[in-house]
């Protein structure tokens, strides 16, 4: 398997869940930085959505797990910035089409409706598949 380096960042309601797939990236030999939060004390998702996005922009990590309880939040703060594709996934078969079709970069999970065995497989999934190119590739460039 190949191993990436990969940022995790979260809100309040996808905490516990966080935690619990950042052992689940380092179980499958990822590189993980934990870009927050770090309790389930209410704070606020861009704070940490930003921080995410920075880490790839810079170069620090190549993709990110981002969580918040629907995953529209983070992914909305994600996608404003340029190198991010972060797309909801909330099953498996997302996740893959995520990858293939749309080069997603970030694996976005709704927390509040997920289990951890619904997220492991989503995760693995995610970092599974390759981006298929081609007639998709077209169609990426033009959202950059």
């Amino acid at each position: 398997m190949i191993s990436y380096k990969i940022a995790v960042a979260s809100d309040h309601a996808g905490y516990a869940l966080k935690e619990f797939v950042i052992g689940v990236l380092l179980a499958n030999g990822h590189a993980v930085e934990d870009c927050g939060c770090y309790s389930a004390e209410s704070v606020d998702y861009p704070d940490f959505a930003h921080k995410l996005a920075r880490e790839i922009e810079e170069g620090r990590a190549e993709w990110g797990v981002a969580l918040c309880g629907s995953a529209n939040g983070i992914s909305m703060a994600l996608n404003k910035h340029a190198k991010i594709r972060a797309a909801i996934c909330w099953k498996q078969e997302i996740a893959e089409l995520a990858r293939a079709h749309n080069d997603a970069n970030v694996c976005s999970l709704p927390a509040r409706f997920l289990t951890e065995i619904e997220a492991t497989e989503i995760v693995e999934a995610f970092f599974a598949t390759p981006f298929q190119g081609g007639r998709h590739a077209a169609r990426v460039a033009k959202i950059l």
